[in-house]
């Protein structure tokens, strides 16, 4: 028989005790008490909701009347146009095109002119060059204003620079070899077409009539652009020089504009640059002066003319050609060539509108490869016949 326990018997009466005892019933859950929510009075929330749309319709409104009446021009500027000049070069996109119209007081809204533009393809209209606009012009009209014959701003550009003292035909053997045009549809377009300035022949069919207002200068021009359009950039770029304190200064030394641009090219083709000024008066004298001083009487007796009126010329002047008979030989005839030699810079028209107080006549390139300056002729004689002249 198996052992008795007593300590299991009272362990297995414990356990039956509490299986057979009722359990107590669970406590329901309880509901959660709701804050009761005041509402709102109908009529109120109507004549909020109202406010709102009249509030919004009404900043959408203004926000709209102010995009139309920046893209149709209205009140820009009051009451009177105002003009603006708006330069827009290859390196511009329709975003710099859009800032320059605001600041040039054209448009108000840049980005949405951008959209605009980005839109209607606006890039495949505008082009480079110099446009004159003002504030009546819409958007539309903008864009219209800025179109180039000669390009667009999705066409191929080419830079070129036109060094200082290039003659019309120098100047157009680079715009042709760069791709500009070609030799022969620039030259003709400088001998025939017409140009928009006074200081410019038109009557005339020679390339000289463009001497002396090819400004010098770096320009981007389109591949194959229209030959006239080239040379017009160029010219314009002198124009933009002549501002109102340059054109005072040429009238008040008695001499019209192009007998100042005439001088500035012979100073440009005797110097390289250091001495402008002082070559300057040397040609003052020479034309103003009582010549006295070695029989000068206007003669400016000046090589580079002489080179000029001699197309093809090489070597040094000789006897013979300071014979030859041509306009642009200052040897033979007193006073200035007939045309200017050369297209000076603005350094060379400010020394021929300021040029220094001098009593020279006479001037010489000595071996040192500066310019040696004199009073009277037998000086000048004398440092042409020392060792220390250029020419010995």
């Amino acid at each position: 028989m198996a052992d008795f326990n007593n300590s299991d018997t009272a362990s297995w009466d414990a356990g039956q005790v509490r299986r057979e005892s009722p359990r107590p019933p669970a406590r329901p859950p309880q509901k959660k008490r709701r804050r009761k929510r005041r509402r709102m009075n109908p009529l109120l929330f109507i004549l909020l909701h109202l406010i709102f749309v009249a509030l919004a319709s009404a900043l959408l409104g203004c926000a709209g009347w102010l995009l139309f009446s920046d893209f149709c021009s209205f009140n820009r500027s009051g009451v009177l146009t105002m003009e603006a000049v708006v330069e827009v070069s290859a390196d511009d996109t329709v975003d710099t095109v859009a800032d320059k119209l605001k600041n040039a007081g054209l448009i108000e809204y840049t980005w949405f002119f951008k959209l605009y533009a980005n839109i209607t393809g606006a890039e495949e209209k505008i082009g480079m060059g110099s446009y004159t606009l003002n504030t009546d012009m819409d958007y539309h009209a903008l864009v219209l204003g800025m179109r180039s014959a000669a390009g667009n701003m999705t066409a191929e550009t080419v830079a070129v620079t036109i060094p200082e003292g290039y003659t019309v035909a120098q100047t157009i053997a680079v715009l042709a070899k760069n791709g500009v045009n070609t030799e022969a549809a620039l030259t003709a377009a400088a001998q025939t077409a017409d140009f928009d300035y006074p200081f410019i022949d038109n009557a005339s069919e020679d390339i000289s009539r463009l001497e002396g207002y090819l400004f010098p200068d770096t320009y981007e021009f389109y591949v194959n652009e229209k030959p006239e359009n080239a040379l017009n950039r160029l010219i314009r770029n002198f124009n933009s020089k002549l501002d109102d304190d340059l054109l005072a200064a040429a009238e008040a030394k008695g001499y019209d504009l192009k007998k100042i641009v005439t001088i500035a090219s012979l100073i440009e083709k005797e110097t390289d640059g250091s001495d402008q000024a002082r070559i300057a008066s040397v040609i003052y004298n020479r034309l103003n002066g009582p010549g006295d001083k070695g029989g000068t009487y206007g003669m400016l007796q000046v090589d580079a003319s002489l080179l000029y009126g001699l197309p093809g010329h090489e070597g040094g002047i000789t006897q013979s050609d300071i014979q030859t008979d041509t306009p642009y030989n200052l040897y033979k005839y007193a006073g200035l060539p007939p045309t200017p030699i050369a297209n000076p810079g603005l350094t060379a028209i400010e020394a021929a509108l300021e040029p220094e107080e001098t009593n020279y006549y006479y001037y010489a390139l000595g071996k040192d490869l500066k310019h040696h300056y004199f009073t009277s002729y037998n000086e000048h004689l004398n440092f042409v016949n020392s060792g220390e002249y250029y020419g010995n």
